[in-house]
């Protein structure tokens, strides 16, 4: 799962940031579809503890990180979850 630090938009993103997303892709092995919810609520939740904000694209990054790996019903389950909880997300995006 360490592939994505090589990802070159990682190079330039913020070491806390960086921190977080390692962390949430470590709880999120393993897991599918809205068992990943809660740990981006937790994701969301710790770095609006610490003053952090996420942009769109980073978003976008965190989710295809969440889905490598994943089978294509998988990556649909995430999508869906991601449907779902969107209005979540949006509150705590730059």
């Amino acid at each position: 799962m360490n592939e994505w630090m090589n990802n070159p938009a990682m190079k330039d993103m913020d070491p806390a940031k960086l921190e977080l997303i390692r962390m949430a892709a470590a709880q999120t092995a393993g897991k599918s579809g809205r068992a990943l919810a809660p740990v981006m609520l937790a994701l969301i939740t710790s770095a609006n503890k610490q003053g952090i904000r996420f942009s769109p694209d980073e978003v976008s990054l965190i989710l295809e990180i969440l889905k490598e790996g994943k089978t294509k019903e998988e990556q649909e389950q995430i999508e869906q979850t991601v449907r779902m909880t969107s209005s979540i997300f949006q509150r705590h995006m730059k």
